[in-house]
């Protein structure tokens, strides 16, 4: 079997180079031509404006002898002059196109087929000329003068620029190469950095920070996003292993208490009202774990959104009575008076059997740290688009240490875990406000808490 070829693997720092390479080759290639059409254009345009001008010198010595035209009024000096000029050759041409007279330097320059004024281009292979070709009118002869310039002193000039630009180009890439290399390793290196933290990074060990400090542009948010990201991880890592343990600890301590009393009573006879006695501390111990079982169950499903949400319209007047009905016996077992201001009229979207669950655990909750013969009440209004509902005790209250902490998963003050609840049995196992808390958020809206240690707890549902 023929081995896998891989594909060449390039670093991101030398892909962003070369990109950077390429992009600046075509600017160069592009502003370099741009430079030598301007420079070229620019010498034309000059040499042009020259043999025009010399034309319309030519022009005043120029006359007819005969039927045929001429150069006339010129000296012997100014002959020679012109003859031993390298740079303009004067020719004169009849209307038919024959060759009259020439001053300058020899060329082999012809007049064009097609002849009307303006300028040409001509070459021999070798030597190149620019020339300018203008009507002769005269009171008695009709011709073309032609005033023609070596273009070499353009060409070498054009040439130097090239020579210049070749040279010049990749030396000038060569150290942008360098400088877009040595710009890439800096910008990249808080990227280094994240790699190296996230592979020094592990369930036991987080942390690791990238602590960037450079300016807010895309690496540094990107670092800043990592860091956040590493403390979000941490802290869901925490309660993690803090719901791990508190689980444990509280299916552990009714298991333990079952099997205490199996080993109580297996360790001597004992009269069939002992046997029965010890069958119902075990159900009260059994129920315990049936209900913490299911709250764990319950928060699973809310956690990985597997719970079937079936919104309905719900009248608020009704359902909450209904729900306020199911806790007043506990309520009169410490002769709490429960109060409801629920306006008739008012309803709203939502899942009843979750809601019933919500407004259940806060009211036993209430129930639970309230005193005997205290209060509880259950007001609901709509303000501005939202939907409140506020159920307040005249309870133990809670520290303001705690609050913050209250919708965490088995958080429970240690004063409430050593506290014996109402039956004489451990309170709650400190899932029920949490449960409550995201049945809230399931439903769009938020559980807030207020309280004042020793005054009361108010526990607020707000939806829109």
């Amino acid at each position: 079997m023929l081995a896998k070829i891989r594909p060449l693997q390039i670093s991101l720092r030398w892909r962003l180079t070369v990109w950077y390479l390429l992009t600046l080759a075509v600017i160069l290639v592009l502003f370099s031509a741009f430079l030598y059409w301007q420079l070229q254009r620019s010498l034309y345009a000059q040499m042009d404006t020259a043999l025009q001008a010399a034309a319309s010198q030519a022009l005043i010595n120029i006359d007819a002898d005969g039927n045929t035209l001429a150069f006339q009024n010129i000296d012997a000096s100014a002959n020679a002059a012109i003859h031993n000029s390298k740079e303009l050759t004067f020719y004169l041409w009849t209307d038919e196109g024959a060759f009259i007279e020439r001053l300058g330097a020899e060329t082999a320059v012809t007049l064009p087929q097609k002849v009307e004024n303006g300028y040409t281009t001509q070459s021999n292979g070798e030597d190149s000329w620019r020339i300018y070709t203008q009507a002769v009118i005269t009171d008695n002869a009709i011709g073309w003068i032609q005033i023609a310039q070596d273009l070499e002193t353009i060409d070498e000039t054009l040439e130097k620029l090239l020579n210049q630009m070749t040279i010049g180009i990749p030396l000038a890439l060569a150290l942008a190469g360098l400088g877009g290399y040595f710009l890439a390793s800096r910008a990249l290196h808080p990227i280094i950095r994240i790699t190296h933290t996230a592979r020094e990074i592990n369930a036991s060990e987080m942390n690791e920070r990238i602590g960037y400090s450079g300016p807010a542009d895309e690496v540094g948010q990107l670092a800043a996003t990592f860091d956040d990201m590493l403390d979000r991880l941490q802290a869901a890592f925490i309660r993690e292993r803090r719901f791990t343990g508190d689980a444990a600890h509280e299916l552990r301590t009714p298991l333990a208490a079952l099997k205490g009393r199996i080993g109580v009573t297996l360790s001597q006879p004992r009269q069939v009202e002992a046997y029965t006695d010890t069958l119902q501390e075990m159900e009260q111990q059994v129920d315990r774990l049936i209900r913490l079982s299911s709250d764990l169950l319950f928060m699973a499903r809310l956690d990985q959104k597997q719970f079937n949400r079936q919104p309905e319209l719900i009248n608020l007047s009704d359902f909450l009575g209904a729900v306020v009905d199911q806790i007043r016996p506990l309520a009169a077992n410490k002769s709490i008076t429960l109060t409801e201001t629920i306006p008739s009229a008012l309803s709203m979207m939502g899942d009843m059997d979750l809601l019933i669950r919500l407004f259940l655990n806060l009211l036993d909750n209430a129930v639970k740290y309230t005193k005997v013969n205290g209060y509880i009440t259950i007001h609901a209004q709509e303000k501005k688009g939202q939907l409140i509902v506020s159920i307040s005790d005249t309870g133990i209250g809670i520290d303001p240490e705690h609050i913050p902490h209250l919708f965490e998963r088995f958080y429970r003050a240690e004063s409430d875990r050593a506290r014996h609840g109402r039956n004489g049995d451990e309170g709650g196992a400190g899932l029920g406000l949490a449960i409550a808390y995201e049945i809230a958020r399931a439903h769009g809206g938020d559980l807030l808490v207020s309280s004042e240690s020793g005054q009361g707890t108010t526990f607020t549902f707000q939806c829109p």
